[in-house]
């Protein structure tokens, strides 16, 4: 099937306005829906852009009403393990019931074809390393739980009424389009890299590393850094691969394990500050390892990360922050 009008729902957050950019580089026509709690109008990449949230479900079904699409993609989903342990209820909320909605839109208007980003979350504590797909799942916070129960959700709409589905679970998304005018910009920021970078430029007043008595080699948290871009070039690959596989899960990482203190190195050579980050207890639910095998999408898909160097992201972080240093502007 020719993919070549597409939605993208979650298209003004991190992720989904880099995989954006990507797909109106691969000559798409790109519709974002977003409902801009957490995402930024200046980071839309698209031809159209809808202000609608997936929990008013008449608002989505009339919308897949009118206008047909080859493929959608869900990007959008509350995501901060921290926050799911305290309040589960707006995860289950935000995540499954719009899920839910968003699929039953589908169905009722006849759109078959999904890419869900789900999470290496879904797997919990690692039995194993590197982690294969077939992992047992055990998710440790209710955000892993949310993105599993879609999962399976996912599973049930296909066997029940054909609706295809990628289900791509990343390791950390890092990295950006600096020259394109997007970045990575979370209020609050919890993701290590634009933490550190905006440390070393003197936008932020402390620097914490939670944990340094972890079993690995420098006493902190090991995780697998894997670039936005590289994320997108999966979905569209994972998108085409749709036509002859139902239903799809795979892992998207570098299979490289880097620790928080290697971070650290990398922007106090790139940045030129002698960075001395504070460090903190450990956050409960982190676990001292997680290091993808995406192997299994590098044979199916055809896919291999290009953009995942460290050194690399942390230029191009360093040049967003730079350039924008209090984010996007609102």
């Amino acid at each position: 099937m020719t993919i070549s009008r597409i939605l993208v729902i979650g298209g003004a957050g991190y992720v989904g306005s880099h995989f954006s950019f990507f797909a109106m580089n691969n000559g798409l026509d790109v519709t974002v829906l977003d409902n801009l709690s957490k995402g930024h109008k200046s980071a839309l990449r698209c031809s159209q852009f809808v202000q609608a949230d997936l929990l008013n479900y008449d608002n989505l079904l009339n919308h897949l009403s009118e206008r047909r699409y080859d493929a959608i993609f869900h990007f959008a989903a509350s995501c901060l393990v921290g926050e799911s342990v305290q309040d589960p209820a707006q995860y289950y909320k935000n995540n499954v019931i719009a899920a839910f909605n968003m699929l039953e839109a589908m169905r009722v208007t006849g759109h078959d074809r999904l890419v869900f980003s789900s999470t290496c979350a879904v797997y919990g504590y690692p039995k194993k390393l590197p982690l294969y797909e077939d992992h047992p799942k055990d998710p440790i916070s209710p955000y892993g739980r949310t993105k599993l129960t879609i999962e399976w959700m996912l599973e049930d709409y296909n066997i029940a009424y054909g609706i295809r589905s990628a289900q791509l679970r990343y390791f950390n998304a890092a990295g950006c389009e600096p020259d394109s005018g997007l970045g990575e910009d979370h209020r609050p920021e919890t993701h290590l890299i634009p933490n550190v970078v905006r440390f070393a430029l003197n936008l932020s007043d402390s620097l914490t590393i939670f944990g340094d008595d972890y079993p690995t080699r420098d006493g902190t948290c090991i995780r697998d850094y894997i670039h936005v871009m590289d994320l997108a070039d999966a979905h569209l690959k994972a998108c085409a691969k749709l036509d002859t596989i139902p239903m799809i899960r795979f892992n998207l990482g570098t299979g490289v394990g880097l620790s928080n203190l290697e971070v650290v190195d990398s922007v106090r050579r790139i940045s030129g500050v002698n960075i001395a980050p504070g460090f903190g207890p450990r956050r409960p639910g982190d676990p001292a390892e997680l290091v993808a095998d995406a192997s299994a999408a590098q044979k199916n898909l055809g896919w291999k990360p290009s953009r995942s160097n460290l050194d690399a992201i942390v230029t191009e972080v360093i040049k967003w922050f730079s350039s924008c240093p209090q984010g996007y502007p609102n």
